[in-house]
């Protein structure tokens, strides 16, 4: 808990994994989440669960108020893909509060080959005061060098998302051109563990079972927690959950780890106990596929998806990877998108999961404001150390000024 006693910029300045003093460092990894071209396959989620073995979390059917099954991430859904529905009048709005962003009367770069660097100039590019990313007016040019987009080919076609998982997507034979209806849009959304670098839930866990990974990641260990729910409270972004009915079971009832193959009980055996899920009563949440890290692999989600939607890489190309797509949308027009994750003075120090969004955060389900609870912990106890301190102050003082009468 190195941001209690160094404030809560101790460990963004470099990588996270310097509070678990790994002897060899590594590059920080993380995702980068471009909802502006996630179709809503949900291929991401099947390759999770398929991948870490997750158990079924609905009945495979729609619920009440979307089109979406499993409605949120928790214990058995590590990824999930949100469906929300727009009207034209709510993207013009999303359009207005993104233009907002950009328009805080910040200096301006002159571009490179002409403009004055003025307010009104058409070439001047504007450093986002929130995002760090550089965009453009919308009827004036943009350097290319700024952009960096991939360029839109073939359709792809079917893709099978278990065969989808021996090779990586081709990421030029994409096409990343958002789509756009006149009356409507879907945002889709996959969301994710954040992995954050300030994390709240690796803070207030008494057990251990919450490590920083080597590459800069939260995971946790199933056969060490103890299933107490601590780390649940202490997510600003409520990701983690403990699986099933919140009872942890002895750590020989549990299932084993996966790649670890269990000997195959007997018929009465069968009978004589209930079948329980992996790991009941344990927290559990996204490891960004810590195991297939270790061997240099993609995570199963960023693996599967069929739009490159889902990147994965070094957290440092993640985040310029996006700031560069947020001036391609602006120079487009789409002035409603914004990144989320990438700002390393929020209440949480960044996150390993950087997000564009086409809308406000809490149209996601994301908290406009993270903040990690551990972070107000040295003034809480300064308070209190005060409050105690004049407590005893004003005893000794009724003692000493107190007598018999």
């Amino acid at each position: 808990m190195v941001q209690l006693t160094q404030g809560p910029d101790a460990a963004v300045e470099g990588n996270p994994t310097a509070d678990a003093h790994y002897e060899h460092p590594h590059p920080r990894k993380g995702f980068f989440t471009d909802t502006s071209i996630c179709i809503g396959c949900k291929a991401c989620e099947v390759a999770c669960k398929e991948w870490n073995r997750n158990p079924v979390d609905s009945d495979y059917t729609l619920s009440n108020s979307s089109f979406d099954n499993s409605e949120g991430l928790g214990a058995d859904t590590w990824r999930h893909v949100a469906f929300v529905e727009q009207d034209r009048q709510r993207v013009e709005e999303a359009r207005e509060s993104g233009r907002a962003l950009v328009s805080l009367g910040m200096p301006t770069l002159r571009a490179p080959g002409g403009g004055t660097g003025g307010a009104d100039d058409a070439g001047a590019i504007r450093p986002s005061a929130r995002t760090g990313a550089r965009s453009g007016p919308l009827d004036g040019p943009i350097d290319a060098s700024l952009v960096g987009g991939l360029q839109a080919g073939p359709d792809m076609g079917g893709l099978d998302v278990l065969s989808s998982l021996g090779s990586a997507v081709d990421s030029s034979a994409v096409d990343i051109t958002p789509p756009d209806t006149p009356e409507f849009r879907w945002l889709m959304s996959s969301d994710v563990c954040k992995h954050c670098t300030n994390a709240g839930c690796l803070d207030v866990c008494p057990t251990g079972a919450l490590f920083r990974t080597e590459h800069g990641t939260v995971v946790v260990q199933d056969d060490v927690c103890n299933g107490c729910g601590t780390c649940v409270a202490g997510c600003p972004f409520g990701v983690i959950e403990r699986r099933k009915d919140g009872i942890a079971q002895p750590k020989t009832d549990r299932s084993p780890a996966p790649g670890v193959h269990a000997e195959k009980p007997s018929k009465a055996e069968k009978a004589d106990k209930p079948k329980k899920n992996k790991n009941s009563g344990v927290a559990q949440k996204c490891t960004l596929c810590y195991d297939r890290m270790t061997d240099g692999q993609t995570p199963a989600c960023a693996q599967a998806c069929p739009t490159t939607s889902i990147r994965y890489g070094e957290r440092e190309d993640m985040v310029a990877s996006a700031q560069e797509r947020v001036a391609q949308l602006h120079a487009q027009g789409r002035t409603e998108a914004r990144l989320y994750g990438a700002n390393p003075k929020d209440g949480v120090g960044g996150t390993g999961s950087v997000f564009l969004l086409l809308d406000e955060p809490e149209v996601y389900g994301l908290p406009p404001d993270p903040r990690v609870p551990t972070r107000d912990l040295p003034r809480m106890y300064a308070r209190a150390g005060i409050a105690m301190a004049g407590m005893v102050a004003a005893a000794g003082l009724a003692f000493l000024g107190g007598g018999r009468r």
